[in-house]
């Protein structure tokens, strides 16, 4: 593999994943309470609970997000 083609798969993974990241975090933002009454019947946990998990994955996701797809992708651009 060329340093050109990894750079390419690396920068359209950051950004297929920043568009997931970013619908994501607009569904839980624009439909928080109606997701978070389903969750927490589905799992038998309080809404408050449910609420702090879906932050805890949005903030997990994004540094993986930028652990595994953005930082390669700068590396390889600045090599």
């Amino acid at each position: 593999m060329t340093q050109e083609l990894l750079t390419s798969v690396f920068g359209w993974m950051a950004v297929i994943n920043l568009a997931v990241l970013l619908f994501s975090t607009l569904m839980v933002v624009l439909m928080q309470d109606w997701a978070a009454g389903i969750h927490s019947r589905m799992f038998q946990m309080d809404r408050a609970d449910v609420k702090r998990a879906y932050f805890r994955y949005l903030a997990n996701y994004k540094i993986l997000v930028l652990i595994f797809s953005i930082v390669p992708w700068l590396a390889l651009k600045l090599a």
